[in-house]
């Protein structure tokens, strides 16, 4: 077994551990809690971490690791991993009884997602990919959609306000008013839909790393893409698109801007 098969296990594993715990909490009477930005918080966002972290720390004590709810520890000198944890992505889904939210966790080698994991507790999916190994739904092996064009594509994104407020010259309108329907399938659920061919593309124009750490080796492994808004595969660039391959130079040629 190769060391990154160990590493998808591992994060297999771990991630669907702590979407179970997240289980206990979901549809029952829950202290909801605000950040400093304003984004809430809960008892099992918080558990969901300490318990994927605990587990990181007892396997690769060498390795880094970045949470949405404890931070940054990182990697000790020599090593160049870094793991990447957003508990409960979808935190506003979860206190409200939506069963679309997940627990992400990835690897990153750097700067290169290497391991990608989005676990859907509530529907008992889970979707994960390593580089050269393919992206896996369940254990079975999944691909982006193969449309072409972009009347016949379902586009997804958060929120509109958000898309707005982001990118005011309104690059995306032709875009989302030229394809098929759109809709607000919210979160890293949106990008699942993606990369299981459910949907053709998804722009995101609010991210943190934690966030989208999963994604681009997801994509790269289910035949689609990720790249932020100025073309670039990044997760450090507070926005990103996921899409088909046959939708790429489409979007990259209508949304991307170098400036």
């Amino acid at each position: 077994m190769t060391e990154l098969q160990k590493y998808l296990n591992f994060a297999r594993e771990q991630a669907h551990l702590a979407g179970r715990l997240t289980l206990g909490y979901f549809h029952r009477p829950l202290a909801v809690e605000s950040k400093a930005d304003d984004s809430p918080v809960t008892v099992a966002d918080r558990q969901a971490e300490q318990l994927l972290r605990a587990a990181i720390e007892q396997h690769y004590p060498d390795h880094g690791i970045v949470g949405e709810e404890y931070g940054r520890k990182d990697p000790r000198p020599g090593c160049s991993y870094c793991w990447y944890i957003d508990p409960i992505d979808g935190t506003k889904s979860f206190v409200r009884g939506v069963p679309l939210y997940t627990t992400l966790l990835a690897l990153v080698r750097e700067e290169r997602s290497v391991i990608g994991v989005i676990d859907l507790p509530p529907l008992g999916e889970q979707l994960a990919a390593a580089d050269g190994l393919g992206c896996h739904l369940n254990g079975r092996v999944v691909r982006c959609s193969t449309i072409h064009d972009i009347s016949r594509a379902v586009g997804l994104t958060t929120d509109m306000e958000d898309l707005v407020r982001a990118f005011p010259d309104r690059r995306w309108q032709d875009i989302w008013s030229s394809c098929a329907f759109r809709r607000s399938w919210s979160d890293a659920y949106g990008h699942y839909l993606v990369a299981t061919g459910r949907a053709e593309f998804m722009l995101d124009p609010l991210l943190s790393p934690h966030d989208c750490a999963a994604l681009p080796v997801i994509f790269r492994e289910a035949g689609g893409t990720w790249f932020d808004w100025t073309g670039r595969e990044s997760i450090f660039s507070g926005n990103g698109i996921s899409c088909t391959a046959a939708l790429e130079p489409a979007l990259r040629q209508a949304l991307c801007r170098t400036g």
